[in-house]
């Protein structure tokens, strides 16, 4: 484990494993830690450097800041990358970390092979307006901690390990009351903004997602975005089916080589 400092002063903590290029970057979701990509790192150490964040308020960071946007989450993200001195790098977001690995790629021009966004997008065409996303978040808002856990089981299938649903749940459900609202607030809001972010960064992605995301793949691949579908998953393949999750991530960073024309 190691740390370094936000663009606000805010630590960051951050694990790193293995060598090679480019450099893995492993971004968690809305109120998960870095924890979360544990039955990747053996696997991906094994062809690259794999690095694992844990946001500002998340995990072992400090959640000292008053700023808990997608913007802020994308320059923690860049002070690690800073940090590493790396400039050949894969950006993988889960959930909300896909939004955060689009704020980190406009800063890191010339840096960023492409990303691999994990099950948060299921088309780039309808978002919820301001209005909208205020509605969803009442519930939140009235009684977080029930919210959160009602909101956590429903992204699993009925197949999912049991065990599994109740540690995620608890996880998120026990987070920082306002960093998860404000964060999860931003996260709804950053989807309008998504499109003219990918025209602007102009980098190859890969979007791994479960059937249960409604996967529109003529929308997303209409916006650029290549598709990977696991079959009988949640919103978490990467805890809920890991050996399988780790052979479609591994495709997906083939597909980011051959649309990069770069060789891993």
């Amino acid at each position: 484990m190691a740390t370094c400092r936000s663009f606000d002063g805010t630590q960051i903590v951050y694990e790193s494993l293995g060598s090679g290029r480019p450099a893995l970057v492993l971004v968690h979701g809305w109120c998960c830690n870095r924890r979360y990509w544990a039955a990747q790192l053996e696997v991906l150490s094994d062809h690259a450097l794999v690095v694992t964040v844990d946001l500002a308020g998340h995990g072992d960071s400090d959640a000292s800041r008053q700023d808990w946007s997608i913007a802020a989450f994308g320059a923690d993200v860049c002070s690690v990358i800073d940090e590493l001195a790396l400039d050949d790098v894969v950006l993988v977001g889960h959930s909300m970390g896909a939004d955060v690995t689009l704020e980190a790629s406009r800063r890191l021009v010339g840096r960023v092979r492409g990303m691999v966004w994990v099950d948060q997008f299921g088309q780039l065409d309808r978002f919820a307006d301001e209005r909208q996303v205020c509605d969803r978040m009442l519930a939140f808002r009235g009684d977080f901690p029930r919210a959160a856990d009602a909101f956590v089981r429903r992204l699993f299938p009925p197949s999912a390990d049991p065990s599994l649903v109740d540690r995620v749940a608890h996880t998120i459900g026990s987070a920082p009351e306002e960093v998860a609202l404000a964060s999860l607030e931003a996260t709804w809001n950053h989807g309008r903004a998504v499109p003219a972010l990918l025209d602007e960064v102009q980098l190859p992605v890969v979007a791994i997602n479960g059937p249960d995301t409604h996967t529109d793949a003529a929308s997303l691949r209409s916006h650029g975005v290549d598709v990977i579908v696991i079959p009988d998953v949640g919103h978490f393949p990467m805890v809920e089916r890991p050996r399988e999750f780790n052979s479609c991530l591994l495709q997906a960073l083939a597909r980011l080589d051959v649309k990069s024309g770069r060789v891993a």
